[in-house]
């Protein structure tokens, strides 16, 4: 059978440009519109897909056409200097493999934003997507159970990410940089893209972990270590230097901690840390965090309803 070429959204800035993708072995697909148990069977799926390593795969640059291959995972990544001016906003790549006799071709997208001063970067789960990650049973449950047109949203988070996506925009087709970063996995990619327009946020990036491979790495999915999210972060902060940053997470696992970090290592980069309670209280650790950030002179907002959020973002001038 035929594999599958799967793409994700790049980015490019004045002299770089980075694409990405998997390459699986045909399975089933993840099916937006099923329920319950066919919902968790088709989800179950997602963690039991094949990767082809090894495998050849050619980006169409221009009048270029680049040779690599993918990893033991099935994962690729082409990290390509640009020779030539860029236009600014959401353009196509392309990218194709080999199969037998014939070449299989998908169109993906990236970004190279238009020149401003925000960048904007958000995890995911309980930041916008109320996933009760702090209750291991009730987020599988639903994972499993509820499909993506169940999945809800926390009020007035949708309005927020609106206002900070074209923050500083007078022209309505730029926006600012927006990145989703992640520690799910890349199983879980095309439900957060399905996930993200069905409720209009911001077109943005969206960075994951590496992707499981087996039933047994479903229950783990999400949890473990976070290091890769700090690198990211980290990487995005110094791919786009010139910009003023705005991070937003919860309290649940350690996005607090995170941003700390990347705060101390990027002392004059981040404008404003903004963080979700997820509990009755707010936490004793995230406050002493945020109070530090505060003497780092970074921005704060412990909010528990997103109205919060915006009110504070109204108050330091970020969105009008």
């Amino acid at each position: 059978m035929k594999p599958i070429l799967q793409l994700y959204r790049g980015y490019a800035n004045e002299q770089e440009l980075i694409v990405m993708g998997h390459v699986f072995k045909r399975t089933y697909n993840y099916d937006f519109q099923k329920k319950n148990f066919k919902n968790a069977r088709s989800i179950i799926n997602q963690f039991r897909i094949k990767t082809l390593q090894n495998f050849d795969v050619y980006l169409k640059l221009g009048d270029q056409e680049i040779h690599s291959k993918t990893l033991d995972d099935g994962y690729f990544k082409f990290c390509i200097p640009l020779d030539k001016e860029f236009s600014f906003g959401w353009m196509e790549y392309e990218v194709s493999i080999k199969y037998k006799s014939e070449i299989i071709t998908a169109i993906g997208s990236f970004i190279r934003p238009h020149k401003g001063n925000l960048g904007i970067i958000s995890d995911i789960d309980d930041t916008f997507l109320i996933s009760h990650t702090r209750n291991v049973f009730k987020k599988m449950y639903i994972l499993l159970f509820k499909n993506v047109n169940d999945r809800k949203v926390f009020k007035d988070v949708v309005p927020h990410f609106q206002a900070l996506s074209s923050a500083g925009r007078n022209n309505k087709e730029e926006e600012n940089a927006f990145f989703y970063i992640s520690s799910s996995e890349w199983n879980l990619y095309r439900f957060i893209v399905k996930f993200t327009k069905i409720h209009k946020l911001p077109r943005a990036v969206i960075l994951l972990k590496d992707i499981k491979r087996g039933i047994t790495d479903f229950f783990m999915s999400g949890r473990g270590n976070h290091n890769h999210k700090f690198d990211k972060i980290k990487h995005v902060l110094e791919f786009y230097p010139n910009l003023k940053y705005v991070l937003l997470g919860d309290d649940s696992q350690h996005d607090p901690f995170l941003y700390e970090q990347i705060c101390k290592i990027f002392p004059v980069t981040v404008k404003a840390v903004y963080i979700r309670q997820t509990g009755k209280f707010q936490k004793k650790s995230t406050k002493a965090i945020l109070k530090n950030l505060e003497n780092l002179e970074v921005s704060v907002c412990y909010f528990k309803d997103s109205s919060q959020a915006i009110m504070h973002s109204k108050s330091i001038g970020i969105i009008k």
